[in-house]
């Protein structure tokens, strides 16, 4: 059972069933959270399977194919971001944080740890709060004649923002052989300040982590085997890339919100890093 409260959000709840169709909505779905309420089974996630219990949260991104195979009763909420919500912006739509939204959400699809599908959180009173978020966002839109767009629209901007600074805790948590804990704050805290350019200069971060100015660029070259300058600028590049894939943004506003001179300025960089300019890719894309 599904409804679009939001346009191009689907939100589809599941009741105690034991078999599920695969997912109409795969093949223009930009994001999606899965809340299982109830039930135990497994997901065949992209040809691998994992297991779900009662109580777990999923997250899936574009092009993820899963299939639900229960083995007792499941029940679920699962609300689904479409990749047309992104692109036209109408007037019932006008009215919400897009922006910010793709912004929680390109957090997620530009994480190490996104491929980890299942959620892991940092304390249990988070998972308790995203659960609860979810609940109430099912029972609004079961609620089809008085559903309160106010309390969707915020409910949403809580569970994505739950959902980005758990996934930055699991890439702080998880010390990888090339990387040390350190070197991954320091990535996170990138991540989380990329569109605040003046807080990303060499001085700023060296402050930040208590280090020389001299040393930190040293230093995360030693752990990354890239320069730090080099490594926020292909990070901006990332995000260039999902925006000018999923949205309507022009040239000009995307060079403006991540720090560029201008459009010409972000063509130049995207030209020299990417070897190919931002007409040439956006119309690979077709």
């Amino acid at each position: 059972m599904a409804r679009t409260i939001i346009e191009n959000i689907v939100i589809a709840q599941y009741k105690s069933q034991t078999f599920f169709e695969f997912c109409q909505y795969t093949t223009i779905r930009f994001f999606e959270i899965v809340y299982f309420e109830e039930g135990s089974g497994t997901i065949k996630i992209n040809g691998q399977t994992v297991n779900y219990t009662a109580n777990s949260i999923f997250v899936f991104i574009p092009d993820d194919i899963y299939v639900l195979n229960p083995e007792t009763e499941t029940s679920t909420v699962a609300i689904k971001f479409l990749k047309s919500f992104f692109r036209n912006t109408t007037s019932q739509n006008e009215t919400l944080p897009v922006n910010d939204w793709f912004r929680k959400i390109e957090e997620i699809l530009n994480s190490e740890s996104h491929q980890l599908r299942e959620m892991q959180f940092e304390t249990a009173l988070d998972k308790t709060h995203l659960i609860s978020l979810t609940n109430m966002v099912a029972a609004e839109y079961l609620n089809k004649t008085s559903h309160d767009i106010f309390i969707i629209q915020n409910s949403l901007s809580v569970i994505l923002h739950l959902i980005a600074r758990n996934i930055q805790y699991l890439n702080t948590s998880e010390v990888k052989e090339v990387k040390s804990s350190k070197i991954q704050q320091i990535i996170n805290y990138i991540h989380s300040n990329i569109y605040n350019t003046e807080v990303l200069t060499t001085k700023r971060l060296a402050n930040e982590f208590h280090m020389a100015d001299n040393y930190i660029s040293e230093y995360f070259k030693k752990h990354t085997d890239v320069s730090l300058k080099k490594y926020i600028i292909n990070y901006k590049l990332k995000l260039v890339e999902t925006r000018l894939k999923y949205t309507d943004a022009q040239d000009s506003e995307i060079a403006a919100e991540l720090g560029f001179t201008d459009s010409s300025h972000l063509n130049k960089i995207f030209k020299t890093y990417r070897g190919i300019s931002l007409s040439a890719f956006k119309a690979n894309l077709v």
